[in-house]
């Protein structure tokens, strides 16, 4: 570690304030009547239930997602035996970790104990408070007592994982490796370097899954281990340990088929790697430096596959792929223990998923790298959001189908609906809009058909069946992008590429799109330039002559741009006077909607009227009950500017044409998110509980409290939503990301079959 990176790391911990965890509470606590709830009297009620059933301890307590990460700081992240309170910010890391990939809550725990027993009771007493246990950087062989010492006496999940975390990321690298190298589990040769806690977990996963034992060769730091060496050889060594003449790790090195450091650097000579067997997996998995670097294998052995413990390394074997994932799923079924089958189950899961195309978040995690499945990619990158999605599911399965779990799930599939808020918090707004697109798939063009976040998104759209997609583009490109990129999409069958130099339909969509702009300032010449340089031209193009249902343009460049290219070749609704923008934030408390963001500067009260009723409608297509506020620096009457009374205008036309829709106004911000400020003020107020539909009296206000709310709240963006237009287009903006593609996708996909525009 350099000064500059150790500097970093320490102004990290420390500010803005130490420490990488902090607690909040999950309940309102603003008046008398809540403490009452949450404390005295209140806190009896739950209390009794409790006594009286202690499973419903998961119902009125937050036990269910709570773990600890416990350690007595005796070996840790090669640090050593430092202590407890130095290991802490690791276990704070820890703790992150779960939080950031699974949800999980997480209280850190150092414990002052080396004798194994007295930590075994300090941890067996804290069970009440928790519905799992890690055990971490625990050294070796004190940590293989204290963990089945807990096991035995806990009635939760206990899970080291130094050692099965390392052990269950590995056989799914040895999984994979197998799969590439045309080689079967039950016939390779396996050599360790190092057979500590990590290393006998790893051999042991792998010979409960085929691996004969025989073919299982040990060394450690006294040379390999053999039958009679050590007198008082730990059991889980001795299985292992057969008469061999064989001392030292060039002795047993050669034909190994696999190669598994957990040792220590440099280990591993260059010079003996030619001992090893035909197209060798190489784990080189000590840290910070490997047993041998990667390119010193890529030189003497090129038929190899390599992996290490490193980031900056392909095929990172990385504990954050699975222990997050693992206890989110034990957690979901109640589960009493994790078992051997659970970590089996997450082994094929994790594999699964590395021989799957690589989404755009695992890509923007890494400089924008494209994993696809190969040497250099046998396990998936540990940012790969869709691990909650594959391995949880697979891990709670295995704990009702080996008996352990006293909370089954009934419904899969809502689970998994419950899983995508940690994938894409959009997940719950978008589902309605999903399902409405998935009955009548879509024809939708997508102008930018060769940029790459299109093109990770539409490999969705074809997986999930939300539209029949088609790319504006050049077919070359295209195809050299989706090859590129690991996508399993078919051009001519998947989706459809428009060409206009080789479509049929070019010269004449061209030709229409002359007539449509020549008395508008553009010359024949121009506007055929235009068409043939301007994708957003040609997508509208074909969305306006039928050739698709919906269309999607965009995404680079200009916004308003794009909007003066597509806006003269669509109509208007019938009877809608301007077309507006309608946008969405997910936050932890729900979706909030925002218009008109991105359109209209300064509309007029008809026009605001106008926009509250097509927003609502576009609300009502998520699933949600629009609840309305017309925003204004004014409260009640409060004011009598020009904005606030143009807001007062445009509720009384909103309630004379749409009675039915719950709004109120004008207002503030926080009048509209609190019903209690707003009865202070109104007590006969229309809007019940918080506004989730925000009409905003400017552009300027909509734009600024949209992108403020996200940038403050990382919260993520729906939209904007084009409303007014007679067909289904939408205008992405420049930052959009393939998930923000894919929800556009759904939503113009939704809009086109509720306007009847779907043909069979």
């Amino acid at each position: 570690m350099d000064e500059d990176f150790r500097r970093a790391a320490l102004d990290y911990h420390r500010f803005p304030q130490p420490g990488k965890l902090t607690v909040e509470p999950t309940k309102r606590m603003a008046t008398q009547r809540d403490l009452a709830l949450a404390y005295s009297p209140g806190v009896a009620a739950p209390c009794e239930a409790i006594a009286a059933d202690p499973d419903t301890a998961r119902d009125y307590t937050g036990r269910g997602n709570l773990v600890a990460v416990i350690t007595n700081g005796t070996a840790v992240l090669g640090l050593g035996n430092i202590g407890p309170l130095a290991g802490k910010p690791v276990m704070e890391g820890k703790a992150a970790l779960f939080k950031k990939f699974a949800g999980i809550d997480v209280f850190d725990i150092e414990v002052d104990a080396l004798d194994p027993e007295r930590f075994i009771e300090v941890v067996a007493a804290l069970e009440p408070t928790f519905g799992g246990i890690n055990l971490e950087d625990i050294k070796a062989p004190e940590c293989f007592a204290i963990e089945r010492a807990l096991r035995a006496r806990m009635n939760i999940p206990v899970f080291h994982d130094d050692q099965h975390g390392t052990a269950i990321v590995c056989a799914a690298a040895v999984r994979n490796s197998l799969v590439l190298q045309g080689k079967a589990l039950k016939d390779v040769k396996l050599v360790t370097s190092g057979a500590g806690a990590a290393a006998m977990a790893c051999v042991d996963l792998l010979v409960s899954m085929g691996l004969p034992a025989e073919n299982v060769t040990l060394t450690d730091i006294k040379g390999v281990v053999y039958a009679g060496r050590d007198p008082d050889m730990p059991a889980n060594m001795a299985r292992y340990a057969r008469p061999t003449d064989a001392r030292t790790l060039p002795d047993v090195l050669p034909g190994a088929d696999i190669f598994l450091g957990l040792s220590a650097p440099r280990v591993l000579k260059p010079e003996w790697l030619p001992l090893l067997g035909e197209k060798p997996l190489i784990l080189a998995m000590a840290n910070p430096e490997p047993e041998i670097l990667p390119e010193l294998v890529a030189e003497a052995r090129p038929d190899a596959i390599v992996a290490t413990g490193r980031s900056d390394y392909p095929n990172q074997v990385n504990n954050v792929l699975c222990f997050p994932f693992i206890f989110r799923g034990a957690l979901d079924v109640g589960a009493t223990e994790i078992n051997e089958a659970m970590k089996l189950a997450a082994v094929e899961a994790i594999a699964e998923l590395a021989r799957a195309e690589a989404s755009e978040e695992v890509a923007s995690a890494y400089g924008g790298t494209t994993h696809a499945f190969g040497p250099r990619y046998i396990i998936p990158a540990p940012f790969d959001p869709r691990l909650i999605l594959t391995v949880a599911p697979a891990v709670a399965k295995a704990a009702m189908e080996s008996g352990v779990a006293r909370r089954p799930i009934a419904d899969f599939d809502a689970y998994l609906r419950q899983l995508e808020r940690f994938v894409y918090r959009s997940g719950q707004l978008m589902r309605p809009v999903f399902e409405r697109a998935k009955k009548a798939p879509a024809r939708v063009a997508y102008a930018e058909g060769e940029d790459d976040r299109v093109l990770r998104a539409v490999q969705t759209v074809v997986d999930e069946g939300l539209a029949r997609p088609v790319l504006v583009g050049r077919p070359e490109v295209i195809a050299g992008k989706i090859a590129q990129m690991g996508l399993r999409l078919k051009p001519g069958h998947d989706v459809e590429i428009f060409d206009w130099a080789t479509d049929p339909d070019g010269p004449r969509l061209i030709s229409d799109y002359c007539a449509r702009v020549g008395r508008r300032g553009v010359s024949p010449p121009a506007a055929t330039l235009r068409f043939r340089t301007r994708p957003t031209v040609a997508a509208s193009m074909l969305l306006d002559a039928g050739r698709v249902d919906a269309a999607l343009v965009g995404g680079g460049g200009d916004w308003w741009k794009h909007m003066t290219y597509a806006l003269p070749i669509l109509p208007r609704q019938a009877g809608v006077s301007r077309v507006y923008a309608l946008s969405a934030l997910i936050l932890p408390s729900g979706a909030l909607f925002f218009a008109d963001t991105h359109v209209n500067v300064d509309p007029t009260a008809e026009q605001i009227a106008e926009l509250a009723a097509l927003a609502a409608e576009e609300v009502r297509r998520f699933g949600v009950t629009p609840k309305a506020a017309l925003l204004s620096h004014s409260n009640f009457g409060a004011s009598n500017s020009p904005t606030a009374r143009k807001m007062r205008d445009a509720l009384a036309l909103i309630r004379s044409r749409t009675p039915e829709l719950e709004i109120d106004g004008e207002m503030h911000g926080d009048s509209a998110l609190s019903q209690i400020l707003r009865e202070r003020l109104v007590p006969d107020g229309r809007l019940q509980g918080s506004a989730n539909l925000l009409i905003m009296p400017t552009l300027d206000a909509a734009n600024i409290s949209l992108t403020l709310l996200a940038g403050a709240t990382e919260a993520l963006l729906v939209g904007p939503i084009l409303l007014g237009l007679s067909k289904p287009l939408h205008v992405m903006i420049p930052t959009v990301t393939a998930r923000g593609v894919i929800n556009l996708t759904a939503i113009a996909a939704a809009q086109a079959s509720a306007q009847g525009l779907v043909a069979g």
